[in-house]
Protein backbone atom coordinates (compact mmCIF):
# COMPACT_ATOMS: atom_id res chain seq x y z
CA UNK A 1 0.00 0.00 0.00
CA UNK A 2 1.51 3.48 -0.61
CA UNK A 3 2.72 5.59 2.41
CA UNK A 4 -0.10 7.38 3.25
CA UNK A 5 1.42 10.76 3.84
CA UNK A 6 2.45 10.76 0.02
CA UNK A 7 -0.75 9.43 -1.19
CA UNK A 8 -2.44 12.28 0.43
CA UNK A 9 0.09 15.26 -0.79
CA UNK A 10 0.00 12.89 -4.64
CA UNK A 11 -3.91 14.09 -4.76
CA UNK A 12 -5.62 17.51 -5.72
CA UNK A 13 -9.01 18.87 -4.39
CA UNK A 14 -11.14 21.44 -5.14
CA UNK A 15 -14.66 22.87 -4.60
CA UNK A 16 -17.09 24.89 -6.02
CA UNK A 17 -20.71 25.53 -6.77
CA UNK A 18 -23.25 24.87 -10.07
CA UNK A 19 -26.67 26.20 -10.40
CA UNK A 20 -28.86 22.95 -11.53
CA UNK A 21 -32.29 23.01 -12.56
CA UNK A 22 -33.30 22.26 -9.09
CA UNK A 23 -30.98 24.78 -7.29
CA UNK A 24 -27.28 24.86 -6.85
CA UNK A 25 -25.45 22.11 -6.55
CA UNK A 26 -21.63 21.90 -4.63
CA UNK A 27 -19.15 20.64 -6.59
CA UNK A 28 -16.27 18.40 -5.49
CA UNK A 29 -13.02 17.33 -7.50
CA UNK A 30 -10.51 15.20 -6.86
CA UNK A 31 -7.43 13.69 -9.39
CA UNK A 32 -4.21 12.08 -8.95
CA UNK A 33 -1.47 11.06 -12.18
CA UNK A 34 -0.70 7.55 -12.18
CA UNK A 35 1.97 5.98 -13.81
CA UNK A 36 0.38 4.07 -16.63
CA UNK A 37 -1.31 4.94 -20.27
CA UNK A 38 -4.53 6.17 -20.63
CA UNK A 39 -5.76 2.83 -22.28
CA UNK A 40 -4.56 0.74 -19.25
CA UNK A 41 -6.50 3.23 -17.04
CA UNK A 42 -9.46 3.05 -19.00
CA UNK A 43 -9.67 -0.39 -18.39
CA UNK A 44 -9.11 0.08 -14.52
CA UNK A 45 -11.99 2.23 -14.39
CA UNK A 46 -14.40 0.74 -16.65
CA UNK A 47 -13.85 -3.12 -16.35
CA UNK A 48 -15.90 -5.03 -13.78
CA UNK A 49 -13.21 -7.08 -12.69
CA UNK A 50 -10.51 -4.88 -12.24
CA UNK A 51 -13.17 -2.35 -10.39
CA UNK A 52 -13.89 -5.07 -7.95
CA UNK A 53 -9.80 -5.22 -7.33
CA UNK A 54 -9.58 -1.62 -6.34
CA UNK A 55 -12.83 0.05 -5.26
CA UNK A 56 -15.96 -2.34 -4.69
CA UNK A 57 -17.53 -5.55 -6.55
CA UNK A 58 -20.08 -3.88 -9.38
CA UNK A 59 -23.17 -5.71 -11.03
CA UNK A 60 -24.72 -4.44 -14.15
CA UNK A 61 -23.99 -2.96 -17.80
CA UNK A 62 -21.23 -0.69 -17.91
CA UNK A 63 -22.26 0.62 -21.02
CA UNK A 64 -23.69 3.94 -22.41
CA UNK A 65 -27.16 3.64 -21.03
CA UNK A 66 -26.67 1.07 -19.06
CA UNK A 67 -27.26 0.93 -15.10
CA UNK A 68 -24.89 0.01 -12.49
CA UNK A 69 -24.82 -1.30 -9.00
CA UNK A 70 -21.64 -1.28 -6.06
CA UNK A 71 -21.93 -3.81 -3.71
CA UNK A 72 -23.62 -2.14 -0.82
CA UNK A 73 -23.19 1.41 -2.12
CA UNK A 74 -24.30 3.47 -4.56
CA UNK A 75 -25.69 3.09 -8.05
CA UNK A 76 -27.22 4.80 -11.17
CA UNK A 77 -27.01 4.92 -15.10
CA UNK A 78 -24.04 5.49 -17.10
CA UNK A 79 -25.52 8.76 -18.33
CA UNK A 80 -22.47 9.65 -21.82
CA UNK A 81 -19.28 7.35 -22.56
CA UNK A 82 -16.03 8.68 -24.60
CA UNK A 83 -13.89 5.69 -24.75
CA UNK A 84 -10.97 6.11 -23.37
CA UNK A 85 -11.56 9.87 -22.23
CA UNK A 86 -14.31 9.42 -19.95
CA UNK A 87 -18.02 9.03 -18.57
CA UNK A 88 -20.83 10.69 -16.91
CA UNK A 89 -22.90 8.28 -14.16
CA UNK A 90 -25.66 9.30 -11.89
CA UNK A 91 -24.88 7.92 -8.31
CA UNK A 92 -27.70 6.88 -6.43
CA UNK A 93 -27.70 6.31 -2.66
CA UNK A 94 -31.82 5.96 -1.51
CA UNK A 95 -33.48 8.94 -2.24
CA UNK A 96 -29.93 10.82 -3.36
CA UNK A 97 -29.10 11.28 -6.32
CA UNK A 98 -26.13 12.82 -7.89
CA UNK A 99 -23.63 12.88 -10.56
CA UNK A 100 -20.19 12.08 -11.47
CA UNK A 101 -18.25 12.82 -13.94
CA UNK A 102 -14.52 10.76 -14.92
CA UNK A 103 -12.05 12.15 -17.21
CA UNK A 104 -8.78 10.94 -18.16
CA UNK A 105 -5.78 12.28 -19.46
CA UNK A 106 -2.32 11.87 -20.62
CA UNK A 107 -0.03 13.60 -18.81
CA UNK A 108 3.99 14.01 -18.55
CA UNK A 109 4.34 10.87 -15.90
CA UNK A 110 1.31 9.27 -17.17
CA UNK A 111 -2.69 9.32 -17.28
CA UNK A 112 -4.41 12.20 -15.13
CA UNK A 113 -7.74 10.03 -13.25
CA UNK A 114 -10.55 13.20 -12.40
CA UNK A 115 -13.70 12.67 -10.43
CA UNK A 116 -16.14 15.27 -10.66
CA UNK A 117 -19.08 14.87 -7.63
CA UNK A 118 -22.08 17.58 -7.97
CA UNK A 119 -24.85 17.42 -5.73
CA UNK A 120 -27.08 19.02 -4.15
CA UNK A 121 -26.31 19.09 -0.21
CA UNK A 122 -28.48 20.34 2.89
CA UNK A 123 -27.21 23.10 4.29
CA UNK A 124 -27.17 21.79 7.73
CA UNK A 125 -25.50 18.85 6.90
CA UNK A 126 -22.78 20.80 4.79
CA UNK A 127 -22.24 23.02 7.75
CA UNK A 128 -21.90 20.22 9.92
CA UNK A 129 -19.40 18.00 7.85
CA UNK A 130 -18.25 20.00 4.96
CA UNK A 131 -16.81 18.34 1.85
CA UNK A 132 -15.36 15.46 3.92
CA UNK A 133 -18.35 13.74 4.57
CA UNK A 134 -18.06 12.31 0.75
CA UNK A 135 -14.18 13.30 0.35
CA UNK A 136 -12.89 11.19 2.93
CA UNK A 137 -14.47 8.13 0.65
CA UNK A 138 -13.37 9.43 -2.72
CA UNK A 139 -9.67 9.75 -1.24
CA UNK A 140 -9.69 5.78 -0.06
CA UNK A 141 -10.68 4.91 -3.54
CA UNK A 142 -8.20 7.00 -5.02
CA UNK A 143 -5.86 4.96 -2.29
CA UNK A 144 -7.07 1.71 -4.06
CA UNK A 145 -6.85 2.97 -7.39
CA UNK A 146 -2.94 4.23 -6.72
CA UNK A 147 -2.51 0.50 -4.50
CA UNK A 148 -4.07 -1.49 -7.56
CA UNK A 149 -1.65 -0.01 -10.38
CA UNK A 150 1.37 -0.44 -8.10
CA UNK A 151 0.87 -4.06 -7.74
CA UNK A 152 -2.17 -5.78 -9.60
CA UNK A 153 -2.32 -8.50 -8.10
CA UNK A 154 -2.82 -6.49 -4.60
CA UNK A 155 -6.69 -7.55 -3.69
CA UNK A 156 -8.27 -4.45 -1.87
CA UNK A 157 -9.34 -4.80 1.81
CA UNK A 158 -12.04 -6.62 3.53
CA UNK A 159 -14.57 -4.92 5.89
CA UNK A 160 -12.41 -6.93 8.66
CA UNK A 161 -9.13 -6.36 7.25
CA UNK A 162 -10.09 -2.22 6.83
CA UNK A 163 -11.49 -2.24 10.46
CA UNK A 164 -8.21 -3.15 11.36
CA UNK A 165 -6.21 -1.06 9.30
CA UNK A 166 -8.16 1.87 10.84
CA UNK A 167 -8.17 0.86 14.49
CA UNK A 168 -4.24 -0.91 14.15
CA UNK A 169 -2.34 0.34 11.27
CA UNK A 170 -2.17 3.86 8.82
CA UNK A 171 -6.06 4.03 8.23
CA UNK A 172 -6.35 6.20 10.98
CA UNK A 173 -3.85 8.75 10.11
CA UNK A 174 -4.84 8.80 6.39
CA UNK A 175 -8.67 9.72 7.45
CA UNK A 176 -7.13 12.77 9.43
CA UNK A 177 -5.02 13.83 6.51
CA UNK A 178 -7.64 13.38 4.34
CA UNK A 179 -10.17 15.27 6.62
CA UNK A 180 -7.61 18.22 6.91
CA UNK A 181 -6.87 18.44 3.19
CA UNK A 182 -10.66 18.86 2.55
CA UNK A 183 -11.05 21.48 4.91
CA UNK A 184 -7.87 23.09 3.21
CA UNK A 185 -10.06 23.21 0.18
CA UNK A 186 -12.76 24.23 1.59
CA UNK A 187 -11.16 27.68 3.01
CA UNK A 188 -9.51 28.17 -0.52
CA UNK A 189 -13.29 27.96 -1.48
CA UNK A 190 -14.00 31.08 0.69
CA UNK A 191 -14.42 29.35 3.94
CA UNK A 192 -14.22 30.35 7.47
CA UNK A 193 -11.18 28.38 8.34
CA UNK A 194 -12.56 27.12 11.92
CA UNK A 195 -15.43 26.39 10.54
CA UNK A 196 -13.69 24.69 7.92
CA UNK A 197 -11.47 22.97 10.53
CA UNK A 198 -14.82 21.57 12.82
CA UNK A 199 -16.12 20.08 9.99
CA UNK A 200 -13.28 18.19 9.14
CA UNK A 201 -12.91 16.85 13.15
CA UNK A 202 -16.41 15.64 12.80
CA UNK A 203 -16.25 13.76 9.63
CA UNK A 204 -13.06 12.29 10.45
CA UNK A 205 -14.87 11.10 14.07
CA UNK A 206 -17.64 9.37 11.75
CA UNK A 207 -15.28 7.82 9.63
CA UNK A 208 -13.33 6.25 12.76
CA UNK A 209 -16.63 5.77 14.86
CA UNK A 210 -15.97 2.03 15.43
Amino acid sequence: MPDVRQQISDVRRALGRRTLEAGEARVSTISQVYDTDLDDLWTVVTDAERIGRWFLPISGELKEGGHYQFEGNAGGTITACDKPNGYDATWEMGDQVSWITVRLTPVDGGTRFELEHVAHVKDEWWERFGPGATGIGWDSGLLGLASHLRDPATERLTPEQLVDWVLNGDGKLFMRLSADAWAQAAIADGADPASAQGQADRSFEAFTAY
